[in-house]
């Protein structure tokens, strides 16, 4: 059921503040549509409606970097990130 292309991983989640950081391997932008998969029952598309590096907010960030997006779920290292 893999939808989307793969433009990351999750690396870390802040539960207290509902924030994934994703490492990038594609470029991401605010407005562009994601969905998150892992583990046996997340699979969710969101809206990425912000997005900061190292605490800074930004519009947009490249193949490499490391975002900070906030998630609608609760989400875990290892799961993957599709751009839709």
């Amino acid at each position: 059921m893999a939808e989307g292309k793969k433009i990351g991983e999750i690396i870390h989640y802040f539960g207290e503040i509902e924030v994934a950081i994703i490492k990038l391997s594609d470029s991401l932008k605010i407005g562009e549509k994601i969905r998150i998969a892992g583990g046996e029952d997340t699979d969710f598309t969101q809206e990425v409606s912000s997005m900061e590096i190292d605490y800074e907010e930004v519009e947009s960030a490249k193949k490499g970097m490391e975002v900070g997006v906030k998630v609608k779920e609760k989400v875990r290292e290892g799961y993957q990130v599709f751009k839709v």
